[in-house]
């Protein structure tokens, strides 16, 4: 998502005070928001109407994109017309559901997969389960399990995904054949020996640095790096886990060691501070600056377009060395789409989600536009899909099985940002047991899902 990142929040290092914005604005919701199937279901959908569509992209050729598909939905469904609202934040979206009338959407769309569990459970977004019955379809068989995952609360399937985002690593070719690599890393102990054999002092700093690991990098958090262990961030009673199982406590130790060999979190810290945007031509790994870098798969686009002087190479990123078997799994998020439940057109309303979520020729059009993921197993494989080399990495992340993503929360991502200040306290030095930062975190993720309830 290359664009719209920049006005959404698309993945963890994006989301920040945002989100958070974004989770309280939320809570309001829980009693204003109690949308059912029957309180807005009973328009004919064949009669003439208009129906909004409220969505968060905002650069020309996105908006040109959904707009394509708009008018594509409009010429087989003569009888609806789409007016589309674009450059809509989770901040915007919350107070038109809360205000209600007849100036709200019908059709809506965040960028904020964590606050899928908000969203579900105030019932700011409609459940869709009568809708997809009665359309009779098959969910399981069209979509990657991940995004039927992330789209979905303890049962209630109040969204689809529309584009997915998949991550994976990005490389410098040149830079390895320099180095004397050949290969890109599978394991994080070669990741950590590719990295620190690519990094090139200059002085206090680095001509090249191998990888910046710190998580105020771009897009090093930690549910990113999570997601390349096998792990469970809630136990079956839905208490955290975090301190439990072994596998955070690994990444956190794997994370803080690189920091060290890789120069300390100081030197690191003042050598992030000298990066471009990381939606600009000066980004870190399009400078030359860092020789790899995790991220989605919308950076090998912006890369090529910023004119680098390298060549690129995609892989998915390390796992475990005990866990060599899951190689080629990586984080998935993505946009998803649903209903307002004060619309008075949600039939007319979910004609228009089902064509943009599962008509094939929609999705492969919008995910060439922007250089996404597609969401459906048949735009995958599609002829249509605009595929080099570079992109087929990300889609086979995308469908690989192991792939995931941080499971929804009744209170959003207010989790993963308790855990996130863990990791800026933790990498810094600030706290220095690691077992007992991670008991007192989960005490806190566990207090505040309970006050969120």
């Amino acid at each position: 998502m290359p664009e719209k990142s920049r006005n959404a929040l698309p993945s963890p290092s994006r989301r920040g005070v945002a989100a958070l914005a974004a989770a309280a604005s939320l809570a309001l919701l829980a009693t204003a928001c109690t949308g059912s199937a029957r309180s807005g279901a009973n328009d004919d959908p064949n009669a003439q109407t208009t129906i909004a569509f409220w969505h968060g992209w905002s650069a020309p050729a996105e908006v040109e994109a959904i707009q394509a598909n708009i008018d594509r939905f409009e010429k087989a469904n003569p009888n609806i017309t789409v007016k589309v609202v674009g450059n809509i934040n989770d901040d915007k979206l919350n107070q038109a559901l809360r205000a209600g009338g007849s100036n709200g959407p019908d059709v809506v769309s965040s960028f904020t997969t964590s606050n899928v569990g908000k969203f579900c459970s105030s019932g700011a977004f409609l459940d869709l389960k009568p809708f997809i019955e009665k359309s009779g379809l098959d969910l399981g068989r069209l979509i990657p399990k991940p995004m039927l995952d992330y789209t979905q609360f303890e049962g209630t399937r109040c969204a689809l995904p529309l584009l997915g985002d998949a991550y994976g690593l990005y490389y410098n070719k040149d830079a390895f054949e320099k180095a004397g690599i050949t290969a890109p890393p599978k394991t994080w102990s070669e990741f950590a020996k590719v990295a620190e054999k690519l990094t090139v002092p200059r002085g206090d700093g680095y001509r090249q640095l191998g990888f910046m690991p710190n998580y105020h990098g771009y897009e090093t958090v930690v549910d990113h790096y999570m997601a390349q262990w096998n792990h469970s961030y809630f136990d079956a009673r839905g208490k955290s886990n975090i301190a439990k199982d072994p596998a955070f406590k690994k990444m956190f130790t794997y994370q803080k060691s690189l920091v060290n060999s890789l120069g300390g979190f100081a030197k690191l810290e003042r050598y992030r501070n000298t990066f471009g945007d990381e939606w600009g031509a000066k980004h870190p790994f399009q400078t030359g600056q860092v020789a790899m870098q995790l991220d989605g798969e919308w950076r090998l686009g912006m890369a090529r377009d910023a004119g680098v002087g390298f060549e690129i190479g995609t892989a998915p990123m390390p796992v475990p060395d005990d866990e060599a078997d899951q190689y080629g799994k990586g984080f998935l998020s993505g946009t998803i789409i649903g209903i307002a439940p004060q619309s008075r057109k949600q039939n007319a309303a979910w004609k228009l989600v089902k064509y943009l979520t599962t008509d094939t020729r929609a999705v492969v059009s919008f995910a060439n536009a922007i250089r996404n993921v597609p969401s459906t197993f048949a735009a995958l494989k599609s002829p249509d899909l605009k595929v080099d080399p570079g992109f087929r990495t990300f889609l086979d992340i995308a469908r690989n099985p192991a792939s995931n993503t941080p499971p929804a929360s009744v209170n959003g991502s207010t989790y993963q940002t308790t855990l996130q200040d863990f990791g800026y306290q933790y990498e810094s030095g600030r706290v220095k047991d690691l077992q007992a930062g991670l008991e007192k975190t989960a005490r806190q993720i566990d207090t505040d899902i309970a006050q969120a309830k």
